[in-house]
């Protein structure tokens, strides 16, 4: 499926520019308390797999900056994901992100639908712009996001000669983000003792991308097993030893010293 945009409507023209200083970013809350905990969740998951590394930028609800007809346009996504940006000065905190101006384009946006209508797919071109047409004409993001926790689904859309096409979902359900190289598929379970429908990531060989709290786990556990496994030496080195001491005190019950026949 193609998403048009009607062909009517000129080009926008887009600048990168450094954010005025005096700027002020939009603070808006999230929609619910899910939100942030699936951009957690996504990042710790990458973190743990040792995936992420200082030239990148990886952030949720931080304002994406293009300037377009020379007005300041900001989205501030759920989660974003970019390979490479240049390092901020030293002793300043980075509080929005310029592509082409501060490193490389953004990779991979993602939008977690809203209950009520956020813009998501909206392809207005005209200020307030859609989120889908800021993303797509705009910033030209390669790969689009969106998932809907209610229902839940997925869908994920990547720049074809400029538009946003379906990706097609797998055998299990998930779908390749080909600039992580990972598979993105719903998983329902238990994290931060909630209960729900998560994103999560599979590498190419369909292995579960571990949140750094189930590989404590899994650590625990092996941990307690090789603690076993020491136990049950040392219980059987005790038994070979007493079998050993009875075995010599039945020797010399008969006359034999046990140390002559070593």
């Amino acid at each position: 499926m193609v998403l048009q945009i009607p062909s009517t409507k000129a080009e926008p023209t887009v600048t990168w520019e450094a954010l005025p200083a005096e700027f002020v970013l939009p603070d808006d809350p999230v929609e619910n308390i899910q939100q942030p905990l699936l951009a957690a969740a996504l990042t710790d998951a990458l973190g743990a797999a040792g995936r992420i590394h200082p030239e990148m930028l990886i952030g949720s609800n931080f304002g994406l900056v293009a300037t377009v007809r020379k007005k300041i346009v900001v989205k501030a996504p759920d989660w974003f994901y970019v390979s490479q940006v240049h390092p901020v000065a030293e002793g300043m905190i980075r509080r929005s992100y310029t592509p082409n101006l501060e490193g490389v384009p953004v990779a991979v946006v993602m939008e977690f639908l809203s209950e009520t209508e956020g813009g998501e797919l909206s392809i207005r071109s005209t200020p307030p712009y859609g989120k889908l047409y800021f993303y797509e004409r705009i910033l030209q993001v390669p790969t689009y996001v969106t998932y809907d926790p209610y229902e839940p689904s997925l869908e994920v859309r990547c720049l074809q000669n400029g538009r946003y096409v379906l990706s097609e979902v797998d055998a299990q359900g998930r779908i390749w983000i080909p600039e992580l190289e990972l598979f993105l598929g719903i998983w329902w379970g238990d994290r931060l003792r909630q209960t729900m429908n998560w994103l999560r990531w599979w590498d190419g060989a369909g292995n579960l991308l571990l949140w750094s709290s189930e590989q404590a786990e899994q650590e625990r556990q092996r941990a307690e097993q090789e603690h076993q496994r020491a136990e049950q030496e040392h219980q059987r080195a005790e038994q070979e030893r007493q079998r050993a001491e009875t075995l010599a005190a039945k020797l010399r019950e008969l006359g034999v010293d046990p140390d002559q026949l070593s």
